[in-house]
C-alpha cells in the first residue's frame, strides 16, 4: 500500500468464472487493477506506477583539511631522512667501534695514570732521603682601612 493513494490495491482472484458484473483476469485491460476504495467499496481503477526515484545528487567531497595535507607532505621527507640516516650509521659503524674502543682504552690510561703516578711520586721522595718538605709561613698586618700592609716570611 502506497502512503500517498487513499485506496488498497488487491488482486483479482483467479476464477474460472466470473460472478454477476465481475470481469475475468483476463478481460482486465493492462494498466487496470483492482482497488479498494476508503468506503470498503472494491472497484476497478486506472492505477500509476509509482515514480521512479529521481536521479541521486552527487555527493560533494569536502576538502582536505590543511592538516592532512602537511602531514600527507612530511610523511615521505621523514621517510627518506631516517633512510639516510639508517645508510649514514651503516657506513660508519666501523668508524663509530673503533673510536669506542679507542674511548675505552684512553680511560683505561686515565685510569692506570691516576693509580700509578702517587705510587711513583711516593718511591720518589723515600729514596731522596728528605723528612719533611719544606714549610713557608706569611705574615701579614696593616694598621687601618687604608693602611700600609706589612709582611714577614719564615723558613722553617
Amino acid at each position: 500500500m502506497h502512503s500517498q493513494t487513499p485506496y488498497e490495491i488487491t488482486t483479482l482472484p483467479l476464477q474460472p468464472t466470473a460472478r454477476h458484473g465481475e470481469m475475468l483476469p483476463h478481460e482486465i485491460p493492462p494498466g487496470v487493477q483492482l482497488v479498494t476504495l476508503p468506503g470498503g467499496m472494491r472497484t476497478l481503477a486506472y492505477t500509476q506506477p509509482p515514480a521512479a526515484p529521481g536521479p541521486q545528487p552527487v555527493p560533494v567531497a569536502a576538502p582536505i583539511p590543511t592538516w592532512a595535507k602537511t602531514t600527507a607532505l612530511l610523511v615521505p621527507t621523514i621517510g627518506v631522512g631516517v633512510a639516510a640516516a639508517g645508510i649514514g650509521l651503516s657506513y660508519a659503524a666501523p668508524g663509530l667501534i673503533a673510536m669506542s674502543q679507542a674511548l675505552w682504552a684512553t680511560v683505561a690510561l686515565i685510569a692506570a695514570g691516576a693509580i700509578a703516578l702517587p705510587l711513583l711520586l711516593g718511591i720518589g721522595r723515600s729514596r731522596t732521603g728528605r723528612a719533611a718538605p719544606t714549610q713557608i709561613t706569611q705574615n701579614i698586618t696593616a694598621t687601618g682601612l687604608f693602611g700600609r700592609a706589612n709582611g714577614t716570611i719564615n723558613h722553617r
